[in-house]
């Protein structure tokens, strides 16, 4: 049974008080903590009582019944019963072998029935029995007393060994039982009470002696300090015990300079030290348990957050509502899926990020469709991006040049996808406005422009080569489209990655911004900048605040900055932050590598959250951003990591609940069988938040069948894809003229 719930019961059962019990500390511990408490070098306890037992701080990477590695944990060795296994048959005697088939539990506990003073009385006892008996004391009297069992205690013992009055001690015992000694009996019997306890502090100090050596060997010194927190009455009372047992560490364990120490107040102290400590640590734990709950988000807020979404998307596809809508649904002017009929070589250019990337696409349709791609990936270099919009471009160019050098194409005048992931309102397939730079690009003349003509225009200014710009493209929609090439039911698209959005196949009759009624077009959510009218205020907490202010586009992005892999990082280091500044977390020291922005990578939180990775992992990840953590430390980042990371999947699994439901009931179905595209690091490499999105999808859109597909390289084969199809469109309304 659990004692500790005995003792609340019988507790509750008085009703007179209460009692938080704390923690459970076995008095050999007890003793070890209340030395500990005056001595910071001690490191073992050890009781040589009634019983006996020791407990000494063990290295955690060895205790393979507690998960974590790191620093170490007081291990109860339970020694008493060291030999129950027959390691120590070679040195029972005939006694000890009699005194456990007398005792309640033969068989166990063999070594205390040697070394502890619940034995020692008896032990002298049965040995004096067997020497009367063969009439070495006493004249062989043997009296009905001596045959009684415990009518020699340990008590007596110590008395008789007392070196001034141990004879005369002696005397009065053996008399007592009946036995009538003689001086010489008396003698013989101090010698037997020596040997007895004396072969007890040898076992003892061996036993100890293996411990010492176990403490030298984990710390890997060449000589071992340490101190020995000490209890229990035979160690206290017996006159020679104490001395004896030093004396045989030492000659055993030369190589340790061994301190004891004597508890004064046994393991009452040593129990409170320990209660402090766990008080303090439960105190703690509820407090980082209060930080964490604004994150764990409810089903109702979870539906509340799907609801909002809704919302925001009508006001976007409306004319009237568009302009202050934070969700801007801007139309994509993509019609239409792939077909298979698609063919041709075209030019793709993903911009997107810090890397630029030039592909060649070459499909070709028939009964063996393929997709074949050549690319490059290019830098760009910080003062580029935040440099003039003419510098940009140019340097986009260069790369094209260089990537058609590279494949021998200058001559031809290829149809390009031009993949612009930032937010763009376009008025045709090949014009889109930049509304907004985004994710750390700050190139200047560029906001309010046609980027296809700022590339139309640096490409004339190289006079190099031509192109024939055909579209320009959202990732989003190029991940969509990657996947509709594959599977014909995939109507949305989604990046989880550095940042976050969606698209999805609108009816044309709802965009209000674009002329026409008939059929559907891809509409680009933009969707994170959800929650910037403020709608998202009740669940954001004060770290995604700290986020926002800290960003480059403060107020703008809410949403993203709640669930995009950019920010999952540095909410974390908010949150490691301030729990260290309460004193939660690394010794309450915030080092430099905890004040420095970005340091949390998204590719840390995946590795910190693996399920395969042991804490000394999670502990190394760590140490290489400078964090110098104790195992306790990497439990709680792990925690921190893993609810940051799951209200991420779960916000966005509410966003896409509302769009898969406004598919379902545009087409006024019951029910609705769709394909998602998805693509972006977070949801690849995390190794939760695809499950947990998926999971709260279903949860939150119980009338559609969602189906997920990986997109392999939206930006790149996406774009050539919608190019192909913006070709074949060209051509039908050519053909119409």
């Amino acid at each position: 049974m659990d004692v500790v719930k005995l003792l609340n019961k019988a507790i509750k059962k008085r009703g007179d008080y209460e009692a938080d019990i704390m923690a459970v500390v076995n008095d050999t511990v007890g003793t070890m903590m209340t030395c500990g408490f005056d001595d910071r070098r001690c490191e073992v306890g050890i009781i040589i009582g009634t019983g006996t037992n020791a407990c000494y701080m063990e290295e955690l990477r060895h205790i393979d019944l507690v998960e974590g590695d790191e620093g170490r944990m007081c291990v109860n060795t339970e020694w008493g019963a060291f030999g129950d296994d027959g390691s120590l048959e070679d040195l029972r005697t005939e006694f000890d072998r009699e005194i456990d088939r007398g005792s309640i539990n033969p068989g166990k506990q063999l070594f205390e029935k040697m070394a502890s003073g619940m034995y020692m009385g008896e032990l002298v006892r049965l040995i004096l029995v067997k020497m009367a008996k063969e009439g070495l004391l006493f004249e062989g009297r043997i009296t009905p007393e001596l045959l009684t069992k415990g009518k020699i205690e340990t008590k007596h013992v110590s008395a008789i060994e007392k070196s001034k009055e141990g004879l005369k001690k002696c005397m009065e015992i053996l008399t007592r039982l009946g036995v009538e000694p003689s001086d010489e009996d008396c003698l013989a019997v101090q010698h037997v009470c020596a040997i007895v306890s004396f072969r007890s502090a040898n076992l003892i100090a061996s036993t100890l002696g293996g411990i010492l050596c176990r403490l030298k060997e984990n710390k890997g010194v060449g000589r071992l300090r340490t101190t020995v927190g000490i209890d229990g009455s035979m160690y206290k009372m017996h006159p020679q015990y104490a001395r004896r047992l030093h004396k045989t560490v030492r000659r055993l364990v030369p190589d340790c300079d061994v301190r004891f120490l004597l508890s004064e107040s046994g393991s009452a102290k040593g129990a409170a030290m320990v209660t402090a400590v766990a008080y303090r640590l439960t105190d703690q734990a509820r407090q980082i348990q209060q930080t964490l709950a604004e994150f764990r988000l409810s089903k109702a807020q979870l539906l509340e957050v799907k609801k909002r979404m809704k919302v925001e998307i009508e006001r976007g596809l409306k004319k009237e509502s568009h302009e202050e809508a934070t969700v801007k649904m801007l139309p994509t002017f993509v019609r239409s899926t792939p077909d298979g009929t698609e063919n041709g070589d075209f030019l793709a250019l993903d911009l997107g990020g810090t890397n630029f990337r030039v592909l060649l696409v070459k499909i070709r349709s028939g009964k063996r469709r393929s997709v074949e791609m050549h690319n490059k990936i290019y830098a760009i270099p910080a003062e580029v991006m935040q440099g003039t919009g003419e510098e940009l471009f140019d340097h986009i160019v260069y790369c094209i040049s260089d990537f058609l050098d590279y494949m021998g194409m200058k001559s031809a005048r290829l149809p390009l996808g031009f993949t612009f992931s930032f937010p763009c309102h376009q008025t045709s397939l090949d014009a889109g406005i930049l509304v907004t730079w985004t994710k750390g690009f700050k190139a200047t003349d560029c906001e309010g422009e046609n980027v296809v003509e700022l590339l139309r225009e640096a490409i004339k200014r190289k006079e190099e080569f031509e192109l024939d710009v055909v579209a320009i493209v959202n990732d989003t929609v190029g991940t969509m489209m990657t996947c509709a090439y594959e599977e014909p039911t995939c109507e949305v698209g989604l990046i989880a990655g550095t940042g976050s959005n969606a698209c999805y196949m609108e009816e044309a009759r709802n965009i209000e911004l674009v002329e026409g009624n008939e059929g559907r077009m891809c509409v680009n959510m933009e969707w994170g900048a959800f929650g910037d009218n403020g709608c998202l205020d009740d669940i954001r907490t004060v770290y995604d605040q700290a986020v926002d202010e800290n960003s480059l586009n403060e107020g703008k992005q809410r949403y993203e900055k709640m669930c995009s892999g950019m920010y999952l990082g540095e909410i974390v280091r908010q949150i490691l932050t301030d729990l260290t500044k309460r004193g939660f977390l690394f010794r309450g020291k915030i080092s430099e590598a905890l004040k420095t922005r970005g340091i949390f990578e998204t590719k840390f939180l995946s590795q910190i959250e693996s399920d395969r990775l042991a804490l000394l992992q999670v502990r190394a990840i760590l140490q290489q951003l400078g964090l110098d953590s104790t195992c306790d430390d990497s439990i709680i980042v792990k925690e921190v990591c893993g609810t940051v990371s799951r209200r991420a999947a779960q916000i966005c699994g509410a966003g896409m609940a509302a769009v898969v439901d406004k598919i379902r009931e545009n087409r006024g179905l019951e029910h609705l069988n769709v394909t998602v595209g998805v693509d972006g690091t977070l949801y690849k490499l995390h190794p939760h938040f695809s499950r947990i999105f998926h999971q709260t999808v279903k949860e939150l859109a119980p009338k559609c069948d969602v189906n997920f597909l990986l997109s392999e390289d939206g930006s790149g084969k996406g774009a050539a894809l919608i190019t192909a199809v913006g070709c074949r469109q060209r051509e039908m309304e050519a053909q119409q003229h």
